[in-house]
């Protein structure tokens, strides 16, 4: 549980820092614009989901 918190603090520093609308973030790192939106109503990412977006954030940062 604490890792999705973590996650999603990151998620929401990124989109802050870019400017990205949650969706366009779901979609680019995941292919579903649902992700950040189910994540906050508890949605528990898998491990090769996690990793997806452990990757994109790392990947992506400006």
């Amino acid at each position: 549980m604490r890792r999705m918190v973590a996650t999603l603090m990151e998620i929401g520093r990124y989109l802050r820092e870019t400017g990205m609308p949650e969706t366009k973030f779901g979609r680019l790192a995941v292919r579903d614009p649902r992700l950040v939106g189910d994540m906050r109503r508890g949605r528990q990412l898998g491990t090769r989901m996690a990793a997806r977006v452990d990757r994109f954030l790392a990947e992506s940062r400006p």
